[in-house]
């Protein structure tokens, strides 16, 4: 780290400490949640402590100290549709007070419109619920090895799709795959069940699927937890000719892609996958998930009396499909996260990234846009795959840029710079942001 952004972050760090001192207290307390928060990853923070959550509403968080901010992290999309949307909270109090019963494992006539809006959006026939997009991914998996007779799972190198044990490996510096590094209690080594071509490589792609033991590619179509990585032209239908080719089913994980529109990269690039994965921000906060599959594979699937899918077969989970979560999956889709709101979020996403180009302009970074979803990297040009966007971290640039914006009121997404916009987000609340951004970049500039 330079001296000059060692004393940078170390100002930032006392003053944040100084400004969220009940945060610091509640942190502290927390013995016997493990990590000290509710979800490990929660003390991912550039300050040093989480902030706590007192209250949130459409896109404004407030803290326990009473300070509150543009929240452009949004749950890392999971409040996509911003925080407590009007009709969302209509729809699950309606369910669980009014009605009664968040699950009962009795379905509602609200999840045959889900699915109905979802095939809608994304174009596939036949969708089935979970609670999460790690579970749903968990579960397309199963399904496609279960009608290809394939034991691997293809992925790229550092893409994201939640805890799933065959997406954590890897290409290592010598092109050979690596189990990817920090993965906890990985029940047999990952190069057993998957293998793994970088993003924007079809050629490693076509020699690791000639091995003809892929039951599917897991990809996201844009990289975007090791920072946005965007397709180059013609990779992804290059990545379809050769699935097809190869027998080798397609699943487009759409969790974080889903900022591109109402359906995703899928609908806004007119990709054809064979399944495609969803969570978090299609149920305005409430926890829920979806994998939609294709006539092909839905027949397929049915074809296969051998196969339990109602019982103990791995495909399921009690609360899955629950009425509260439908009920809430309804109203986002319905009122709140619709193809006007999107086209507007999108929009300003542009703002968002123009206006950042504009705020670093005189550093070596670079600026990338998915829909709603906009964050700069510390490279430029901007990495082609995760491998370089991995390269490109700058673990102490990053902490400084995070802090000074949360003690600005402005919060990002505490995994690499990266801004979404809801509903609700202004212009206003953009340029705030941007004027932040620019003041950091302006310090880190001058002279020791």
């Amino acid at each position: 780290m330079n001296t000059r952004l060692e004393r940078l972050l170390d100002r930032e760090r006392a003053r944040y400490a100084e400004l969220h001192p009940r945060s610091a207290s509640a942190y502290a307390n927390a013995k016997n949640l493990f990590g000290r928060t509710p979800m490990t990853w929660m003390a991912k923070q550039a300050g040093g402590f989480p902030l706590y959550l007192a209250s949130a509403r459409g896109a404004r968080v407030t803290d326990l100290d009473g300070h509150t901010y543009i929240d452009l992290c949004l749950g890392d999309t999971g409040a996509m549709a911003g925080h407590s949307p009007a009709p969302v909270v209509e729809a699950v109090q309606k369910r669980f007070k009014d009605l009664g019963g968040a699950t009962a494992m009795l379905p509602t006539e609200d999840a045959a419109w889900v699915g109905e809006e979802l095939t809608r959006r994304f174009g596939l026939p036949q969708w089935s619920l979970a609670l999460t997009a790690t579970d749903a991914n968990r579960w397309a998996i199963r399904l496609a090895r279960a009608i290809t007779g394939r034991p691997k799972i293809l992925v790229n190198s550092y893409c994201y799709h939640g805890s799933v044990d065959e997406s954590l490996i890897v290409v290592g510096p010598d092109g050979t795959p690596q189990i990817r590094e920090g993965n906890v209690g990985a029940p047999v080594d990952t190069r057993v069940t998957s293998r793994v071509a970088e993003y924007n490589d079809p050629h490693r792609l076509a020699q690791e699927l000639e091995h003809g033991d892929v039951a599917a590619v897991l990809m996201e179509p844009a990289l975007t937890n090791i920072g946005i990585v965007l397709p180059e032209p013609g990779y992804l239908e290059k990545v379809r000719e050769l699935t097809r080719a190869h027998g080798t089913l397609l699943i487009n994980d759409e969790t974080h892609t889903f900022s591109a529109g109402p359906g995703g990269c899928t609908r806004a690039w007119s990709l054809d996958p064979d399944i495609v994965t969803i969570g978090k921000a299609i149920g305005g906060g409430v926890p829920v998930g979806a994998y939609g599959l294709s006539q092909e594979v839905s027949e397929r699937i049915e074809a296969r009396t051998d196969l339990d899918l109602i019982d103990m077969g791995g495909v399921g989970g009690t609360l899955a499909g629950n009425a509260l979560s439908v009920a809430a999956t309804r109203a986002t889709l319905e009122h709140v996260l619709t193809d006007e709101a999107m086209a507007g979020m999108t929009a300003l996403g542009t703002y968002l990234a123009e206006g950042t180009r504009q705020a670093i302009a005189t550093m070596p970074w670079s600026v990338a846009q998915v829909g709603a979803r906009a964050e700069y990297r510390f490279a430029n040009p901007a990495p082609r795959t995760g491998g370089e966007s991995h390269a490109a971290e700058n673990p102490a640039l990053d902490d400084y840029l995070h802090v000074y914006a949360a003690n600005r009121g402005i919060l990002l997404t505490p995994f690499h710079n990266m801004a979404l916009v809801c509903p609700e987000t202004t212009q206003e609340d953009i340029d705030a942001h941007l004027e932040v951004l620019e003041a950091a970049v302006k310090e880190l500039e001058q002279d020791g």
